[in-house]
């Protein structure tokens, strides 16, 4: 289940880097061929406004799927352990006892 789900996580993360990429400042988008996209022009898939409209919502769409699946996924591991530090777990070492007196050498 865990492998499928961040395979599926990563799978949306690149989508919404490539939604990203896809978008322009501009808000040209898909419609790279140049002149104003309206009526009748064959300037692109589709006019600015709407390839603006389609890339926002479908980069909105994706990054509350990233959000959900982030939050399933830590739901998951942390559900399957008990809460602590790894520390408690650490194995002591055993105290070893030494002869009385220093234990560096001491210059007469």
């Amino acid at each position: 289940m865990q492998t499928i789900l961040v395979i599926v996580h990563v799978l949306i993360a690149l989508a919404i880097v490539g939604l990203v990429l896809l978008q322009r400042s501009e808000g040209g988008g898909l419609g790279l061929g140049g002149g104003g996209g309206g009526a009748g022009g064959m300037s692109g898939l589709m006019s600015a406004r709407g390839t603006a409209s389609l890339l926002t919502r479908a980069t909105a769409i994706a990054a509350a799927l990233f959000f959900v699946t982030s939050l399933v996924l830590s739901i998951l591991v942390s559900g399957g352990s008990e809460r602590g530090s790894i520390v408690d777990d650490m194995a002591l070492p055993e105290a070893v006892e030494t002869e009385s007196g220093p234990s560096v050498p001491v210059a007469e």
